[in-house]
C-alpha cells in the first residue's frame, strides 16, 4: 500500500534563497501527489532544489541522472546475469544462483519505491530522454508500481515519493507528460536575489566586494556572442576566487580589471570572446 508519510511543509534550507512562488508549488506538487517539472536554465538552483527538499523534509534525496542512451528499465531495477553466470561456473559465490531475486539490483527508482521511508527523488535532465522513456517513466510514477519480468513480481512502492523533475529545455517534451506534472520556470536570478544567494553562502562578504562582483558578473553574461553564460555556480566560485587572492581589491573590478576569467568561462571560445572585451576595457 501506497502511503506519504508524515505530511510536513518545504519552508526552504539553510543555503537555499527561495521565493513564496517556488515554496507555493512545490508544496502543492506534494498535496496533490503530482511531479514537479522544473524549467530554467543551467546554474537557477533546479537541482539544489531537490536538495533543499531533503534537508528540510528530513527525506533521503535518490538521484536519477538521465542520459540519453538510457532505457526506462536501468532506473526500475537491473538483473546481474553476468555475476549469475559466473557465480554458476565457479560455484564460490554465497548466493543461490538458482534464485534470480538474489541477482536482481534496484535502480534509483526502484531504491525510492522500496525505501523505509518517504524519499524525495530527483529525475534530473529528462530533456536527454526519449518520448518514450519520459511517457513510460510517468506511466510507472503514476501507478506507483513496476513489475520485474524475470521473477514475474510487481514492486508496489511503500511511500509516495516527492518527485522532482528538471529539464534545461534542450528537447520539448511530450504533451502527455506536461499534462501530468505540475510545473514551474526558474528565471534566472536577478541582481537583487542574487546578492542574496551570495550572503547566504559569504556571510562576512564585503560590501564593496558584493557590489562589484555582482556588477561585473552581469555584465559579463551581456557579452555578446557567448554560448554558455556564467551561472550562479561561477558567481560564488569566482568569489571565492577572489577572496582567496591576497593581492586583489574590489576595486579593481569597477575599473574593469577582471581576473580569473577561467572560472566563469569554462568554453574555449567564451573564454577568449570575454577576454578580448575584458582587455579592451568594453566591459564598462
Amino acid at each position: 500500500m501506497v502511503t506519504n508519510g508524515t505530511e510536513k511543509n518545504f519552508t526552504g534550507a539553510t543555503r537555499y534563497v527561495l521565493d513564496e512562488e517556488l515554496a507555493g508549488i512545490v508544496n502543492i506538487s506534494m498535496a496533490l501527489e503530482m511531479p514537479l517539472l522544473l524549467k530554467g536554465e543551467p546554474g537557477t538552483g533546479k537541482t539544489m532544489l531537490a536538495h533543499a527538499i531533503a534537508e528540510n523534509l528530513k527525506m533521503p534525496l535518490i538521484v536519477l541522472n538521465v542520459k540519453s542512451s538510457m532505457k526506462l528499465v536501468e532506473g526500475l531495477y537491473q538483473y546481474d546475469t553476468l555475476t549469475r553466470l559466473n557465480d554458476s561456473r565457479f560455484g564460490d559465490s554465497t548466493r543461490n544462483v538458482s534464485n534470480i531475486e538474489e541477482y536482481i539490483k534496484m535502480g534509483k527508482i526502484g531504491q525510492a519505491f522500496t525505501a523505509d521511508t518517504r524519499t524525495v527523488l530527483l529525475i534530473d535532465e529528462i530533456d536527454k530522454a526519449d518520448t518514450d522513456f519520459q511517457d513510460d517513466m510517468l506511466d510507472v510514477l503514476d501507478q506507483m508500481e513496476f513489475d520485474i519480468i524475470e521473477i514475474d513480481k510487481t514492486v508496489t512502492a511503500t511511500f509516495r515519493p516527492v518527485i522532482i523533475i528538471t529539464s534545461n529545455a534542450k528537447k520539448d517534451l511530450s504533451d502527455p507528460f506536461l499534462g501530468r506534472c505540475n510545473f514551474h520556470h526558474i528565471a534566472f536570478p536577478d541582481p537583487k536575489m542574487m546578492r542574496k544567494i551570495i550572503r547566504v553562502h559569504f556571510e562576512d562578504i564585503d560590501s564593496r566586494l558584493l557590489e562589484n562582483a555582482v556588477t561585473a558578473f552581469y555584465k559579463m553574461r551581456e557579452i555578446d556572442a557567448i554560448e554558455k553564460k556564467p551561472a550562479t555556480r561561477e558567481l560564488i566560485n569566482w568569489i571565492r576566487a577572489l577572496k582567496a587572492d591576497p593581492d586583489f581589491r574590489p576595486k579593481q573590478l569597477g575599473k574593469g580589471d577582471i581576473p580569473y576569467l577561467g572560472v566563469l568561462f569554462k568554453k574555449s571560445q567564451d573564454y577568449e570572446r570575454a577576454s578580448q572585451t575584458v582587455n579592451r576595457r568594453r566591459l564598462f
